[in-house]
């Protein structure tokens, strides 16, 4: 694999990583101390991106995007990780690819508006007793006339709040498995939709999770997202590549800004009269961070080039999920170590993202799940998925 980037995506890196430095960090401290982000910063953050060409880059050109490749995109979403989650939703946008099996219908209804930032969507798959098991909702949708009814449950819809649609799971045929789930575009207005409590987290401070209920709530025949029944392949083809770029790239973003917060501190911080960057334990601690580091981005960058490439990445999508959000998890760790009680404190942003990296290992499938999907598909294959396989 050619790891060179190319002198176009050098230019792409540093412009999104000076926006992010410049437009979205000095955000941070206010809304860990509000708890949200106002909407005046959140509309202003939105046309700084939109005017510089950065917001839905993920999307083909053709239908308003920026068309950056798989590996563009991942480039791209490590910069990101280097900010809150709620400041990359408003600036960069909350545009899946899963909008692109839209109709012409859906287009000019759904994905185009989404694309231009008139409109806001969540996925909405999560439920009490479906989570990683994303095949076990419970949520049903029944034709009613050249239409449905959607009821059910969701629960932890990261940006309800603000979101103005979702994409939604249901069950259209209880007898199929799998094969009997659908996606749904369902606008939050429609009656019979309630959005619940934002249930609070340990971190991601400024993103709602709310609960979702829907008592009967009427779809026209044109909300069906895709073919009936097609819903849980959609899922797994299109959500793969949100996983890999909204965590793992993301993981691997946030890792790097720990790593350069522990570097600088244990340059400046002296005990015993000498930087503590010159004791071997806070060296190795380095260390293996970087190492770690860089071997999640090589992870990320060989699945992205899997997908550019029309090849099936599944498998290693899983294994950069499990292996960038521990590795995620290591390095906020070793940085609240390295800073010492500062790490522990308010006062410094390691304490906030520690409790953000936290997540990581769980939501888009929990490191146990994206284990047995890897151990399984060793058994199918009987081989390594590296090199030559």
């Amino acid at each position: 694999m050619d790891l060179n980037l190319t002198s176009e995506q050098v230019m792409l890196v540093d412009t999104v990583r000076k926006f992010v430095e410049r437009e979205l960090l000095p955000l941070e401290e206010g809304i860990e101390e509000k708890g949200y982000l106002e909407p005046e910063l959140a509309r202003a953050l939105f046309e700084k991106s939109r005017d510089n060409g950065m917001y839905a880059m993920n999307i083909p050109e053709e239908f308003g995007g920026g068309g950056l490749s798989a590996l563009d995109t991942m480039l791209v979403e490590e910069q990101f990780g280097h900010a809150k989650d709620i400041l990359i939703r408003r600036a960069f946008g909350n545009v899946y690819e899963v909008l692109l099996g839209a109709n012409a219908v859906q287009r000019d209804r759904w994905l185009l508006p989404t694309v231009q930032g008139e409109r806001t969507c969540s996925i909405a798959i999560t439920e009490p007793g479906a989570g990683s098991d994303a095949a076990a909702i419970r949520s049903r949708a029944t034709r009613r006339g050249d239409g449905w009814v959607l009821s059910g449950s969701k629960h932890f819809i990261s940006d309800g709040e603000f979101s103005d649609f979702f994409i939604v799971s249901a069950v259209t045929d209880p007898d199929a498995g799998s094969r009997g789930i659908s996606l749904f575009l369902v606008d939050k207005d429609l009656p019979g939709l309630v959005v619940g409590r934002n249930q609070k987290m340990m971190g991601l401070t400024g993103t709602s999770h709310v609960e979702l209920h829907f008592d009967e709530v009427p779809l026209d025949a044109d909300c069906l997202l895709g073919a009936e029944g097609s819903g849980f392949g959609q899922v797994l083809k299109t959500l793969g590549r949100v996983r890999l770029a909204q965590v793992c790239a993301r993981a691997v973003g946030k890792a790097t800004r720990l790593l350069n917060m522990m570097v600088s501190y244990a340059n400046d911080r002296e005990q015993f009269g000498q930087a503590i960057g010159g004791f071997q334990m806070i060296q190795q601690m380095l260390a293996d961070s970087a190492i770690e580091i860089n071997a999640a981005r090589w992870l990320v960058w060989d699945a992205a080039r899997d997908i550019d490439n029309g090849k099936d990445p599944r498998e290693k999508i899983s294994m950069a999920k499990v292996y960038a959000s521990e590795m995620l998890g290591r390095v906020a760790d070793r940085a609240v170590q390295v800073h010492g009680g500062m790490g522990y404190c308010a006062d410094l942003p390691v304490e906030r993202l520690y409790r953000d990296a936290r997540i990581f290992r769980i939501f888009d499938g929990t490191s146990e799940i994206h284990r047995s999907v890897i151990a399984r598909s060793l058994g199918r294959h009987g081989e390594v998925l590296y090199g030559t396989a």
